[in-house]
């Protein structure tokens, strides 16, 4: 089947799960042939979906200023501080 291309749309947080869902999408339909493993490329294209928040400059203040509460809140707020060009110790 060459020259012959499936286009799926799938979510993911990374490019092998994406990959990984693009196949599951397309082994799930019966009108897709087999898909060769040796030469067969995948082409994944990312395209953000648009989203639109509002937040209050003095919630995210008190966000930013609010301690931690695990360690992934320690990288979040380390990183934004670093953005804003903020002290990242604190």
């Amino acid at each position: 089947m060459d020259g012959v291309s499936h286009t799926v749309e799938v979510t993911a947080a990374t490019l092998y799960e994406a990959v990984a869902r693009g196949l599951a999408a397309l082994r799930g339909n019966e009108w897709v042939a087999g898909i060769a493993q040796g030469a067969s490329t995948v082409k994944v294209s990312v395209a953000d979906v648009r989203v639109e928040h509002e937040v209050k400059f003095a919630d995210f203040m008190i966000w930013l200023d609010r301690p931690p509460r695990s360690p992934r809140d320690v990288s979040a707020r380390h990183e934004i501080r670093s953005i804003l060009g903020m002290p990242t110790s604190r």
